[in-house]
This record gives structure tokens, C-alpha cells and sequence, in this order.
């Protein structure tokens, strides 16, 4: 894997945190343990979000595969390409990314059952309980991850892949860890501010993957290259 890309995957977590704080934020502030003390409240999160962050590793050791047959093929640019086109589709066509960018509708029924089941879970006060409910929230439907997940397909590899979603879930714990602390300071008002911040910084993370799509050139270039044969004429 890139030696840039484990870095890339903590600023997109961190940056999707934002986008987590409005959309599963209410889920942490409805777990068991924010009636129990501050140890016990960052354990829970912990192993909450820990549950979350291993989802998504699952997910990307998945589409991992998929990177690693596209590498053999040489199509693995274009994946890179294409990550950093929907990145920049997102910031500027969100609602055209919204509309065909969407849970397929055979999902929709494990979908809602993945729900229910979470409902149940909230009500849990055990370690396990809690892992659980943060694993299938981090298989619920998100735009967000979707393009982390394309992000996860440029790494080339199951492994790589996996590192690259869980790191990118670790980016999104500094906020999501924050608000099972700090609820009241989670206003309507501070939302709306971190969705307008968001989309500035995913450009960024797009126009990234852009450039990084031209990298993939230069170790062919250099494996082409000739070196001078140095002939011995006897006498």
C-alpha cells in the first residue's frame, strides 16, 4: 500500500466525522452508558466505535479483492480516477450524488432489519452489546463511505483495503468519542457548520486521488527504460 494512503485514509475519516456527528451521533448519544461515569461512559464508546471501525475493515478486505484483480488487469488508475471524480461530484452536485448514488433497493430489507435489531441493542448494557450495535452501524448505508470504500479499491489489495477502512474509521473516533462527552455542545447550530466544512476538505482528499491516478505511469515508465548494454569486443 502507498505510504500516503494510510494518511489520506485518517483525513477522510477525520473530515467525515463531521458528516457522523449529525448522522450517527444521535446512536452514541443514545447508548446505555452515558448514565454511567466517565470511565465507563469512554469504554463503551470505545468499544463501540471499535465495532464500527471493524465493519468497515470487513468491507474493505472485500472490495479489496476486487482492487487486487483490477491491479493485475492495470485498470487500477482508473479506479483511483474514478474515486476522485465522485469526491468532487459530492461537493459539487450533492444532490445529484444523493439521487443515484443510493442503497439498491434488494438492500432495503436487510437494511431495515439491521435497524431493528440496533433498536434492540440500544437498550444493552453489555460489552458485546455495544460492539454489536456499532458493527451493523457501520454496514448501514452511507455516501460517505461508499467513496472511502472506492478510495479502499485503489489500494490494490484484501489487506490493504482492510487498513485503509479501518484507519479511515479511526479518523472519525476524535468526534465521535467527543460527543458521548460533550452532548449539549452537539447543537442543530454546530451541525449545520461541520456540513459546510465537510465538502471543502473531501474536494481536497478528491482532487488528491486525481493526481495520485498520474503516479501510476511512472513505475511502468521506469521498468521500460533500456539501460545501455556494454559490449566487450575481444582481440
Amino acid at each position: 500500500m502507498n505510504n500516503a494512503l494510510p494518511y489520506l485514509a485518517l483525513t477522510m475519516g477525520l473530515l467525515s466525522s463531521f458528516h457522523c456527528i449529525g448522522m450517527c451521533g444521535p446512536i452514541a448519544l443514545a447508548l446505555p452508558v452515558q448514565r454511567g461515569n466517565a470511565w465507563q461512559r469512554a469504554a463503551g464508546l470505545l468499544i463501540y466505535n471499535l465495532g464500527r471501525a471493524g465493519s468497515y475493515a470487513l468491507l474493505g478486505a472485500v472490495v479489496g479483492v476486487f482492487g487486487n484483480a483490477l491491479s493485475l488487469m492495470g485498470y487500477l488508475k482508473y479506479v483511483s480516477v474514478l474515486a476522485g471524480v465522485l469526491m468532487l461530484a459530492y461537493v459539487f452536485w450533492p444532490k445529484a450524488f444523493a439521487r443515484y448514488f443510493i442503497a439498491p433497493a434488494f438492500l432495503r430489507k436487510p437494511v431495515n432489519l439491521i435497524k431493528k435489531q440496533m433498536s434492540a441493542l440500544l437498550h444493552s448494557r453489555k460489552l458485546q452489546g455495544w460492539f454489536l450495535l456499532g458493527s451493523l452501524n457501520g454496514l448501514l448505508p452511507c455516501g460517505l463511505v461508499y467513496l472511502a470504500l472506492m478510495s479502499s479499491i485503489a489500494t490494490g489489495s484484501s489487506a490493504a483495503g482492510s487498513i485503509f477502512m479501518f484507519v479511515f474509521g479511526m479518523g472519525t473516533w476524535p468526534a465521535m468519542m467527543a460527543i458521548g462527552f460533550f452532548k449539549n455542545w452537539v447543537t442543530p447550530a454546530v451541525r449545520t457548520k461541520f456540513h459546510q466544512i465537510t465538502p471543502v476538505f473531501i474536494a481536497f482528499a478528491g482532487i488528491w486521488l486525481l493526481y495520485r491516478s498520474t503516479l501510476f505511469q511512472y513505475p511502468q515508465a521506469s521498468h521500460s527504460a533500456a539501460k545501455p548494454i556494454t559490449e566487450c569486443h575481444g582481440k
